[in-house]
């Protein structure tokens, strides 16, 4: 039926909602249906009793209503009614009132109104019909005798008479057979596909000649064959995938149709409409073959899937976390203490120690790791747009709202959001992200409507919080939210037993990025790697190895470390010896003499080629942050000035 809707007003073969007595009085369950929007027009009482609907209610309901499930069947039959006028089928079953099965015929016949045809749907229920020709059919065979049996067989011939022309027009295999399996008629398209004359066949044993193996060459015996079932049963048998054998011994695949013929109630037979689908059933079984090895290569593709996760589990130790030094020893096991939990997470630590590894590994460790891990770089995001990118917007909020737009807490919903540079979050949106850290809830810019997510939050920074409390920069109360449980993570400096690994990891990624093969790191390599301050941490050790893979020669890296930072003692040439210990004030002393020396290097120029960021293998925002930490001023060093120290 179609969808779209139409008028409802009344068709002109009656006034108002009733098409009349004769409507009402049919034994038959009638409906007339709207084919244009499915509604159902008017149903008479045997409607009512065989559906277990009011009538009332059955013309408040469309006929998908009752045929869920089966639109497509309803539509391909509504449409054959159409253009035929009259169509019939068995393939619908309707939605009984408080539920069972009936197994119906329907009948559609065009009805004329004044807004457009509309369709009279008859069901008759196949079971009351067959009971009633299994008592015709008794009463039938008290009577049968010699002249029963003759009347029979002129009866089949005038059949094969009266259809002549169809019999030889169709395209399809047609037979008949009398109630004994005897052959009564063949069609022209039959003995093609059989490859014997009606001569041969009328008359004789149907079954034993064409139908006595099945597939496989097992015996078929006739009372299996669901033509002599249709003798028994009076049911219509619609059978696929069998075969008959033509004279030459050759299977013939064919689906085939077997419809009891009855005459004063009585069966006397049946016709036997067949098709040949020999191609159609080769198509399949190609494939069925091709989707079998498609689904041999998915399990291989797996497999091999698995195994190169597995790979990558063992090269990268803890979801890509690579080391043995107990300062990441100590890390992993708080990553598996606290990613089982929804507890918030603080890690903080220099720029380039893989802040952000961790707060990705501690989401793929917890249940959330099926929903999304949202990142946002707080240090990125305009002081405007804070509040849009992290509760999103409504259409017209500001100018250049063109659109509805989730934020990012909304993306993460379920998931986990990753906070980086949280300390660059303005003083006046702390507030707002303390009430979505404590009641999980929040509003749309330009909107009043208040939405809650549910939202695991890790932060990151490179930032001293606590002194950024004392100052005033950062609320208090949003720094306890935060710090729930904090994770520091250690510089390269202070875990140099992971720079070998390290550098052989980075090693192996730059061989697969540049599609170059055997480099490798003498120990030389790793003593001066070792020996390195690494003020860039694990980032500007990735950009070392790098570049020593891109300026190799006969496969020799060469390693190019800045020559003006600070190193630390060389290493034995076995196990290099863990790094002195180092007050605070002195770490900080040490990394304020690194950035002092990179920025006289680079003449004050802190991003581009050859800048301070550069030489130190930094971000420029990191740089330009660490600066600010230790309170120095590019601008300073230009033109070769030099403030006093």
């Amino acid at each position: 039926m179609a969808s779209a809707a139409s008028s409802s007003a009344a068709p002109s073969l009656a006034a108002g909602s009733s098409f009349g007595p004769a409507f009402d009085s049919l034994s038959d369950v009638a409906v007339v249906v709207d084919p244009r929007s499915g509604a159902i027009r008017d149903a008479n009482p045997a409607a009512q009793h065989l559906l277990g609907y009011p009538v009332a209610v059955l013309r408040t309901l469309k006929i998908t209503d009752l045929h869920r499930g089966q639109r497509p069947a309803l539509v391909v039959f509504t449409e054959e009614v159409l253009h035929r006028g009259r169509a019939f089928t068995r393939s619908l079953t309707p939605l009984k009132a408080g539920g069972g099965e009936l197994r119906l015929e329907y009948a559609g016949t065009v009805l004329p109104a004044a807004d457009g045809p509309l369709v009279l749907l008859t069901m008759a229920d196949l079971a009351a019909r067959h009971r009633r020709d299994v008592d015709a059919d008794a009463d039938g065979t008290l009577r049968q005798g010699i002249d029963e049996w003759k009347r029979v067989e002129r009866l089949f011939h005038t059949i094969e008479k009266e259809n002549q022309l169809i019999l030889k027009a169709a395209g399809e295999g047609i037979y008949g057979v009398n109630a004994d399996g005897k052959t009564t008629f063949v069609n022209p398209a039959a003995e093609a596909l059989l490859g014997w004359t009606a001569e041969e066949l009328v008359g004789k044993d149907m079954h034993s000649l064409v139908h006595h193996h099945r597939a496989d060459g097992t015996p078929y015996p006739n009372h299996d064959c669901p033509i002599y079932a249709a003798f028994r049963n009076g049911a219509v048998q619609t059978v696929a995938g069998e075969v008959f054998w033509r004279k030459d011994g050759t299977p013939l695949w064919v689906e085939y149709t077997s419809t009891p013929i009855r005459e004063r109630g009585a069966i006397i037979g049946a016709v036997i409409v067949f098709r040949d689908v020999s191609r159609r059933r080769e198509a399949e079984e190609k494939l069925r073959q091709a989707l079998a090895e498609v689904d041999t290569l998915r399990q291989r593709l797996e497999r091999e899937n698995a195994y190169l996760q597995e790979e990558i589990r063992i090269e990268s130790n803890h979801r890509g976390i690579i080391g043995r030094s107990a300062a990441i020893q100590k890390t992993l096991r708080q990553i598996d203490l606290v990613a089982p939990t929804d507890a918030t997470v603080l890690v903080t630590g220099e720029s380039g120690t893989g802040k952000e590894l961790i707060g990705r590994a501690i989401h793929e460790a917890s249940a959330r790791r099926d929903r999304p891990l949202i990142r946002v770089n707080c240090a990125a995001i305009p002081r405007e747009l804070f509040e849009s990118e992290f509760f999103g917007h409504v259409r017209g909020a500001f100018t250049g709202a063109l659109r509805d737009r989730l934020g990012r807490f909304e993306l993460a919903d379920g998931g986990t959001l990753f906070l980086d540079e949280v300390g660059e979050i303005p003083l006046e949106l702390q507030g707002k992200l303390l009430r979505i850290l404590q009641e999980g809830q929040f509003e749309r810019v330009g909107e009043e409507r208040t939405r809650s997510v549910d939202v695991r939050v890790i932060a990151a920074t490179n930032r001293d919080l606590r002194a950024d409390v004392r100052a005033g920069r950062f609320r208090e109360d949003l720094y306890f939210r935060l710090d729930v449980f904090p994770i520091h993570s250690v510089p390269l400096r202070e875990r140099v037993d992971d720079v070998a690994s390290l550098a052989l990891h980075f090693l192996r990624h730059a061989e697969r990025k540049l599609k170059t093969s055997g480099l490798g790191l003498s120990e030389a390599d790793v003593r001066r790697l070792a020996g390195y301050a690494w003020p860039g941490n694990v980032r500007e050790l990735q950009n070392v190895i790098e570049r020593a893979a891109i300026l190799a020669r006969n496969g020799r890296l060469m390693i190019d470390l800045p020559g003006s930072s600070i190193r630390l003692p060389v290493p034995g040439p076995l196990a290099p010896a863990g790094p002195g210990v180092l007050t605070e004030e002195n770490r900080r002393a040490r990394d304020r003499h690194n950035l002092v020396a990179a920025l006289e290097l680079a003449g004050g120029k802190v991003s581009g080629p050859g800048g301070a960021a550069e030489r130190l293998g930094l971000r420029p925002t990191t740089f330009a942050s660490r600066l600010k930490v230790h309170g120095l001023d590019a601008r300073t060093y230009r033109d070769g000035s030099r403030p006093t120290r």
